[in-house]
């Protein structure tokens, strides 16, 4: 069983493929070539699915960072005797000083680790047990000149090490002293058994792929991060742990680069989210718009407008999430031969909810596409086929508004009319009429505009319910819903509009825990059934939801209150500026998949909207 706290994790990533690297210096998840690839070490999940650690023999105390402006990470030990410096890395290729945005577009698939000793003496114990295949694997490793190689199933790996290695029963281990000023490095390259087996890389070249990455980084975060507001060095990382989150030769953004750590300790919440949901790509590049220039907006249209090409215009709706090379079928299955997280089973790969109907997404889409206007030039070649895909969109939102769905929070229960749902087909259509002219749509304007009118309507009386004083998770119930406190983000209604008032204060006073972060919704029945999603036990506070409380109240005037939520917030923000999905009710630990996409877009755009309502406060009395 797997007991690292997730908040102990920090994130690498080459934007092809992600790894967790523990604050003992071991890397426990890594998934090579793709984000959703199976991993190769997977003690995340299972003590004994393979890990890489690097570290001082005996203890040190221990410091983290990402070195600035990067997503490479220095891990410091120190101890009596000396202190040591890890530095990791996903070489993301040549530096980017060409094309900024192609960061990671020459990436070859290379970990780089580099232990250098900074002062005194320390001896390393360096530990390699990879297990490829989510730990189904025990490779065969074999010594040669420069390092060893791995071969196992179909992957093959190169583990570059001047170091001699002890290898036995599928491990290998070396322990080397180092003095002050001197560096080991490794470097660890994956290939599949249909290509050529990697050469060993040498110290110098090593050395130089590190440098390399840590320049493309910079080249990036300096070209695209000009956001100046509160919380600036917050929001700019978050603005990179999105960006990492991407994959580089589509553009999907994945919503985690993990599989099923619970919502819940020892339950069965437990969901794989190494693939890009239309809904978190599309808040991810609206995040980026403030975070970070998404000059990558034309490929992301792009990847969804192929992707999306069967499941939408022909009368099918919208599949809500893809692969990152745009697959399809995502089929859910278990892996029993893995223990999971604290003993949270089950482990799944692939997600259940890709055939779901979620009727929120055609919004969220057309949402990312209006903020995202100065970015897609229409005569750019993909400009086409990306403005088909956003007319489908529109009409299939006024088409099909009026039907049950599984909602935003994907519940394996019975389809209901969604409030949260009904809001994102009026931003559809809401978008879609201001950009009729880029969309060369003027003949459907009048269609959109009288449809959205009736959806506003519907929302209006069959959404609010005055037994709960407050807008409803679905229609005709009294359930408390934060998805609804979008209803101010997306302009459906002013924030200071007194129903719109009430419901942020009915979630800020009965759907939150003693430490005042928000729940999505109640989810426990009073006999451990869940009445809405169909699922066993419950789960953590959201922090994507607490997120969206601070910002409703920037966009209301309550500025003060604002930043308090926003504060509660990133106190959970790891030593590395990162977030998981939830937080424990109980313990405050950090829970969920990780790094969550969700939780860093929802950090991104409350510190702008604060940022924004102290700006038009300030003008408005200058």
């Amino acid at each position: 069983m797997s007991t690292t706290p997730i908040a102990d994790y920090a994130l690498l990533s080459d934007r092809h493929s992600a790894a967790l690297v523990s604050r003992a210096g071991s890397l426990d998840w890594l998934c090579f070539p793709r984000f959703d690839s199976p991993s190769v070490f997977g003690r995340l999940l299972d003590a004994d699915a393979g890990h890489f650690s690097i570290a001082p023999v005996g203890p040190s105390e221990t410091t983290r960072r990402y070195l600035d402006e990067t997503m490479v990470l220095e891990t410091t030990f120190a101890n009596p005797l000396g202190t040591l410096a890890l530095t990791d890395a996903l070489a993301t290729g040549a530096s980017a000083d060409d094309d900024p945005h192609a960061l990671g577009a020459t990436a070859p698939r290379l970990l780089v680790r580099s232990a250098e000793c900074t002062s005194g003496q320390v001896e390393v114990q360096v530990e390699f047990a990879p297990r490829p295949e989510y730990g189904l694997i025990r490779p065969l490793l074999s010594t040669m000149d420069g390092g060893l190689t791995v071969r196992g199933g179909a992957d093959v790996l190169v583990l570059s090490c001047e170091a001699p290695f002890a290898v036995a029963d599928g491990r290998a281990s070396a322990t080397v002293r180092l003095r002050a000023g001197e560096k080991l490095l490794l470097g660890l390259a994956h290939r599949t058994t249909s290509e050529a087996r990697p050469a060993p890389v040498g110290q110098a070249e090593l050395d130089a792929a590190l440098r390399a990455t840590i320049e493309a980084w910079r080249n990036w975060s300096r070209i695209h991060q000009s956001y100046q507001g509160p919380w600036r060095e917050l929001v700019h990382h978050s603005g990179r742990v999105l960006q990492a989150l991407a994959y580089q030769p589509t553009g999907a953004v994945c919503a985690a680069a993990t599989t099923s750590l619970p919502e819940g300790i020892g339950g069965e919440r437990n969901w794989d989210y190494r693939y890009a949901w239309v809904r978190d790509a599309s808040f991810t590049m609206e995040a980026l718009w403030v975070a970070a220039c998404p000059d990558e907006a034309h490929q992301f249209f792009d990847y969804l407008a192929g992707s999306a090409a069967a499941s939408v215009g022909d009368g099918s709706d919208l599949q809500i999430m893809f692969g990152v090379g745009g697959e399809h079928d995502l089929s859910e299955r278990e892996l029993g031969h893995l223990r999971g997280w604290r003993d949270s089973r089950p482990v799944r790969v692939g997600n259940g909810a890709w055939n779901q109907r979620q009727l929120d997404v055609y919004g969220e889409l057309l949402g990312a596409a209006h903020r995202l206007v100065d970015q897609l030039n229409p005569d750019h070649p993909a400009a086409a086929a990306w403005r088909e895909f956003l007319l489908a969109c529109a009409d299939a939102a006024a088409a099909r508004w009026r039907e049950t769905d599984q909602g935003i929070w994907e519940v394996r229960g019975e389809p209901r009319q969604f409030l949260y749902s009904k809001l994102m087909c009026w931003v559809a259509l809401d978008r879609a009429i201001a950009l009729a002219d880029v969309l060369r749509a003027g003949d459907r304007v009048e269609r959109w505009r009288a449809t959205a009118a009736e959806i506003r309507e519907s929302i209006l009386t069959q959404g609010w319910s005055d037994e709960a004083k407050s807008f409803s998770q679905s229609f005709g119930s009294t359930d408390l819903d934060a998805s609804n406190l979008m209803m101010a983000i997306v302009g459906f209604l002013p924030a200071d509009d007194p129903r719109m008032l009430a419901t942020i204060d009915a979630v800020a006073d009965r759907l939150t825990d003693d430490r005042g972060l928000v729940y999505r919704y109640r989810a426990a029945g009073g006999n451990g059934q869940d009445e809405v999603d169909g699922l066993q036990g419950s789960e953590g506070t959201f922090l994507l939801c607490t997120f969206w409380l601070a910002q409703a109240l920037a966009m209301s005037g309550q500025v003060d209150r604002a930043r308090a939520v926003f504060e509660r917030a990133v106190a959970y923000v790891n030593d590395v500026g990162l977030l998981a999905e939830e937080v424990d009710e109980t313990t405050g630990e950090l829970l969920g998949n990780f790094p969550q996409a969700f939780s860093h877009i929802g950090l991104v755009n409350a510190a702008w909207a604060i940022a924004e309502t102290q700006r038009l406060a300030a003008g408005a009395t200058g």
